[in-house]
């Protein structure tokens, strides 16, 4: 059956995704000798210079960029107060924020300050998004963990353990059980 050749690559595809967390947790944090951060000092391009370079496009468009950080912000604090009130009345573990936030790239010596505020923007950004994802992933689980009919580009994590569609006796029987690993998040 298609259905168990895809559950079987999902699930290889998730043992691989554990195992790459573990390593790259194993690595942990990256310092630089004092020689390569002096190298990569040197590499830093001047404001003047970077200003130069830049595509006028981009200058003109950086500030519509960056009106975009009240909106992230405004969704930040909303799905947090969602997740602290919701998840807490329906008994899923709540998503660590820090997990999904990373802002570190700032500290590179070879950015300048522009690059670096492009950088911390980015980090924001994406790791909000990423934030959002997973908890509307667990609620989507706790609420529906239906696959869909039709195929979904880059399903969330928990999407692999969803019932297959049109499967109502495997909704029924594991409904109650999905909504319970989401307690040991």
């Amino acid at each position: 059956m298609a259905s168990s050749r895809v559950d079987d690559l999902l699930e290889r595809l998730a043992k691989l995704e554990r195992e790459l967390e573990v390593e790259l947790d194993r690595t942990g944090r990256v310092r630089f000798e004092r020689e390569v951060r002096l190298a990569h000092q040197r590499l830093k391009q001047s404001i003047p210079r970077f200003l130069r370079e830049s595509r006028p496009l981009n200058i003109v468009a950086a500030p519509l960029v960056y009106s975009m950080v009240f909106p992230i912000a405004l969704l930040d604090l909303w799905i947090s107060v969602y997740q602290a009130i919701c998840f807490r009345a329906f008994g899923i573990a709540p998503v660590r924020r820090s997990a999904y936030v990373v802002i570190d790239r700032q500290h590179l010596a070879y950015l300048n300050v522009i690059e670096k505020l492009n950088c911390v923007y980015c980090g924001y950004a994406n790791g909000v998004f990423a934030y959002v994802r997973e908890i509307a992933a667990r609620t989507e689980q706790y609420w529906c963990p239906i696959r869909h009919a039709s195929r979904v580009r880059a399903p969330h994590a928990h999407y692999r353990h969803f019932v297959d569609y049109g499967d109502p006796a495997g909704y029924r029987r594991r409904l109650i059980p999905l909504r319970h690993e989401l307690k040991n998040e």
